[in-house]
């Protein structure tokens, strides 16, 4: 059973990733934590631009409406969170926290063979990228994107933890799709991107590591956080404030139409743009 719950996801995942279109490339790099596979395009010598999935079943796959954009001028590196559904192969050494999690990306990155980089993450992968920021050697991380961050600048708000908790203790393919159909508000989320969340369901996985709401006071690289508008995972206002409170630096955008989880493949036109903007510097 487990084989072919592991086949129909891995036929998923691989039917989502056939979105970034033609030049992707299957990069697995080894680090005391496993082996993590890296989908990039893009021409080699542009600009790197690191991207971490979010949790729940999230991969790099996911980035299929946003890579192919942001590969016009970067060279994109999507990465699989180690011991969460994906094609990385999780090592003897477990992620546990977030001094596990800085030592995963420093070997990613030296691995890659980039000094310097923009980061960026959505969702639970914004929280581990903006921690790594401010942990990362000095001049590694020269930007980042943070889309829909949680835990950063605003808590989980109660009615969305309510209904997040029993799907996150167990993930079935029913519940994951009404809880995503609850959370997007209906939206006609792409059928590939719906089969991949609800294959992640039975893909075995550790529990992800957390830890504290990282302290961004003091962080100067240039950052843009987007939030989402309509999501149900934080209060976008709040959120907000809290993020020009921590980083006044950065640009704030919201998304008026966005839920957290539409973002970032569902109508991404608007992070598109912005995320474009922010990479070229004409923000």
């Amino acid at each position: 059973m487990a084989d072919v719950t592991t086949e129909r996801f891995l036929a998923a995942y691989d039917e989502v990733l056939a979105g970034w279109g033609d030049g992707v490339e299957a990069i697995d790099v080894p680090t005391p934590y496993g082996t993590t596979r890296v989908n990039a395009l893009g021409a080699p010598d542009a600009p790197p631009l690191l991207l971490l999935p979010g949790g729940n079943g999230a991969t790099s796959a996911s980035w299929y409406a946003n890579a192919p954009v942001w590969a016009r001028t970067h060279r994109v590196l999507a990465a699989d969170l180690v011991g969460a559904p994906g094609r990385s192969v999780p090592g003897a050494r477990p992620v546990r926290g977030v001094d596990d999690l800085t030592g995963w990306l420093d070997a990613l990155t030296e691995g890659l063979g980039l000094r310097s980089l923009t980061l960026g993450g959505h969702s639970y992968g914004g929280w581990i990228a903006l921690h790594y920021a401010l942990r990362a050697p000095r001049g590694r991380v020269e930007r980042l994107v943070l889309i829909d961050p949680t835990q950063c600048f605003a808590g989980f708000r109660p009615g969305y933890l309510a209904r997040a908790v029993p799907m996150l203790l167990r993930p079935t393919p029913r519940r994951v799709r009404s809880f995503l159909a609850w959370e997007t508000r209906g939206a006609a989320l792409d059928p590939g991107w719906l089969r991949l969340q609800e294959a992640a369901a039975g893909f075995p996985s550790a529990r992800p590591a957390t830890g504290p709401r990282p302290k961004a006071e003091g962080f100067r690289a240039p950052t843009l956080v987007v939030l989402a508008g309509r999501g149900r995972v934080q209060d976008p206002v709040r959120a907000a404030r809290g993020a020009t409170r921590a980083l006044p630096h950065a640009e704030v955008v919201t998304l008026p139409d966005a839920t957290h989880h539409t973002l970032p493949h569902h109508t991404p036109a608007a992070l598109d743009e912005a995320v474009s903007r922010f990479l070229t510097g004409s923000a």
